[in-house]
């Protein structure tokens, strides 16, 4: 990976590692983006009583680290294995791998136009991280064509190419988050009014949203958009749509969020 972010990270921030040294009650780490050394204790490398803190961790291996401390006069980043639930691991390896496709594209570009790929990268990077954090979501903006790449600075003949590229690689991005929903009543016209609420449900969501059911009253509601943001404000107004017509109609909803 190219990318390289000054600095220290920040508290709370999620970071890719990758696993450099184990003791009986701590783990090394390296991370990625950031060059730095960092550590995990072995309270915070899983939940409950660890017998063997191997069982959990090898050297060489990635994980997803949250920031718990930064010292920055000593150099100290204290960081949590544990507090990463399986959807933020699964946001921040997908961050990664389409910050790694984004350095692909300008690989490419490099190659097309016969230039040193870490010195055209270092240049477009220096450019694009003045108002982005990563460089595929720039891409991901160019794609959706919300900017041009010259407005950073980048040699118009040298912006139109990479444009192209990035066209011919990059699909506008896309993410969905879900949950189960669960429908209860015993009022006589009860499938009538679970009907109705899975309808407003879906029309709630304008296209967005995908109902399965799952048997014994439970459905599984998905919903899909550009950024997590977006989905979960869509699953959140659909189910919430959903829940409040059952509940005038004497029905029972609960909603059960997925954080995979």
């Amino acid at each position: 990976m190219l990318l390289k972010k000054e600095g220290f990270p920040e508290e709370d921030e999620l970071v890719l590692c990758t696993v450099t040294k184990i003791f009986p009650h701590s783990v090394f780490v390296e991370l990625d983006e950031y060059k730095r050394a960092g550590m995990i204790h072995i309270s915070e490398v899983s939940p409950g009583r660890i017998r063997n803190i191997r069982d959990f961790v090898k050297e060489g291996k990635k994980v997803v680290c949250k920031v718990l401390r930064v010292n920055k006069e000593k150099g100290y980043i204290d960081l949590s294995l544990r507090r990463v639930n399986e959807r933020q691991k699964k946001h921040k390896i997908n961050e990664i791998k389409q910050e790694q496709k984004a350095e692909k594209i300008i690989e490419i570009l490099a190659k097309d136009l016969n230039k040193n790929p870490e010195e055209l990268y270092k240049d477009i990077s220096s450019k694009i991280l003045k108002s982005y954090h990563m460089i595929y979501l720039c891409f991901e903006d160019v794609v959706k064509r919300k900017v041009s790449l010259e407005k950073f600075g980048i040699d118009k003949d040298v912006a139109k190419v990479l444009a192209s590229l990035i066209d011919g690689r990059m699909k506008p991005p896309e993410v969905s988050v879900r949950g189960e929903l669960i429908l209860k009543t015993y009022a006589p016209n009860g499938i009538e009014v679970v009907k109705e609420s899975l309808e407003r449900l879906e029309k709630k969501g304008k296209g967005n949203v995908r109902v399965v059911y799952e048997g014994g009253g439970k459905y599984m509601v998905e919903s899909r958009a550009e950024d997590y943001k977006e989905a979960e404000t869509i699953l959140t107004k659909s189910v919430n749509f959903a829940i409040d017509f059952m509940k005038k109609n004497d029905g029972v909803a609960e909603f059960i969020r997925d954080e995979r």
